[in-house]
């Protein structure tokens, strides 16, 4: 047997009874994308039932081919690091430190003591916007554009022509253990190579995301010490520290994550757990109020979606979920703090089952784990009853 678990980075579903303290109240990712462009074309996300979740226009509700259902995160925060680490089954107590100011200027002091650079920006900002403000002087000086956003994220830009890639790596893991040795809780220290002319600057795909490493037993360590491969597509492995993984295939795009979910699949025939993260919802237009872009992006992976299924095996379950909301279409750029979409289907996964609203997102790690017959996870409530118990 195999688990395919696809999360669309960012493809949330309404708002969270705590939105309000997020300042997310009306978010809903789906619904408001689709009334926006005049309605999606998603035929094969709605067969899996997705239509029948919310009022999405132009995806109709009918009776689905699997499972459908709604998770609700319990864990404080709304970014990728805390909302994989609840669908593998950790639910954070406190959550990860942000910085609406800026970084402390004695953190800052000692990083750029310890790098020898000065730093530019030290302030939330857009990635691409701050490259824009900064990249001159950054040009001229050699200084290192720093800034953050409203996740907890310390990130670095370098143009690759004024630092070379494998050098931003290295001033990457200096912030890393600053970080920690300080005792600041960021989830992610994040390198961001460009490369290109003043305003018209490109990043790189040479990203690198240096993790804190999960806060206890994910589902990943259980399947991997269970001698259960997972191959990780994506960032998966930088969201986990590397923990927990076999094997690892970084992506250019979602097309590209596809593809490589897809050679996976038909290249691992072990028991195993295949977790592809595709990222550019959340990172090329959700961030950017893109809406066009993000529906196009939804449209397109619903069109690979046969592709998938034309891969499965008799005993294979697929996935579709998310880990936040990043609605493009509110006057925020940053993450909302939403509800998410839980797809399952598969030769032996009933037909047209309702999983309701789920609690956490561990719900889906605990039916993994069920499903593979492996130690429980710490938190999360399996379904997998409900998946297999038809009549």
């Amino acid at each position: 047997m195999r688990v395919i678990a696809i999360v669309l980075d960012s493809v949330g579903i309404g708002e969270l009874p705590d939105a309000h303290l997020y300042g997310d109240e009306g978010s809903n990712t789906l619904v408001n994308t689709a009334r926006a462009v005049g309605g999606l074309n998603l035929p094969n996300l709605a067969k899996m039932g997705l239509g029948n979740l919310d009022e999405i226009m132009g995806v109709p509700k009918m009776d689905a081919i699997g499972a459908y259902g709604i998770m609700m995160e319990k864990s404080p925060g709304k970014d990728s690091t805390t909302g994989h680490w609840e669908l593998a089954g950790i639910v954070l107590k406190k959550p990860f430190d942000l910085f609406p100011n800026g970084f402390p200027k004695e953190l800052i002091e000692e990083f750029e003591r310890r790098t020898n650079r000065k730093v530019l920006g030290n302030k939330p900002a857009s990635g691409t916007e701050i490259i824009k403000e900064l990249g001159l002087e950054h040009e001229r000086t050699g200084a290192l554009i720093v800034y953050t956003s409203a996740d907890s994220v310390f990130q670095i830009a370098a143009k690759e022509e004024i630092v070379p890639v494998e050098e931003l790596y290295r001033y990457c893991e200096i912030a890393r253990g600053l970080l920690d040795e300080m005792g600041f809780k960021v989830a992610r220290v994040i390198a961001r190579p460009f490369t290109g002319e003043w305003p018209n600057y490109v990043r790189t795909p040479r990203r690198h995301d240096y993790s804190l490493p999960p806060e206890g037993r994910t589902l990943l360590d259980i399947l991997t010490d269970s001698g259960i491969a997972v191959y990780a597509v994506g960032k998966i492995y930088d969201l986990y520290a590397g923990r927990g993984i076999t094997e690892s295939f970084k992506t250019e795009d979602n097309m590209d994550g596809v593809d490589k979910t897809i050679w996976v699949m038909r290249n691992k025939r072990e028991d195993c757990m295949i977790f592809t993260n595709l990222v550019d919802y959340d990172m090329k237009y959700g961030h950017r109020n893109d809406v066009k872009g993000y529906a196009k992006a939804l449209e397109e992976f619903d069109a690979r979606l046969p592709e998938i299924w034309d891969s499965m095996e008799h005993d294979d379950v697929l996935f579709i979920t998310a880990d936040h909301g990043c609605d493009p279409t509110t006057p925020s750029t940053d993450h909302s703090r939403e509800r998410v979409p839980i797809l399952v289907c598969g030769e032996k996964v009933c037909r047209n089952v309702n999983l309701g609203i789920r609690e956490s997102f561990a719900d889906f790690g605990q039916t993994v784990a069920d499903i593979f017959q492996v130690e429980k996870l710490a938190n999360g409530v399996s379904f997998k009853d409900l998946l297999f118990g038809c009549p």
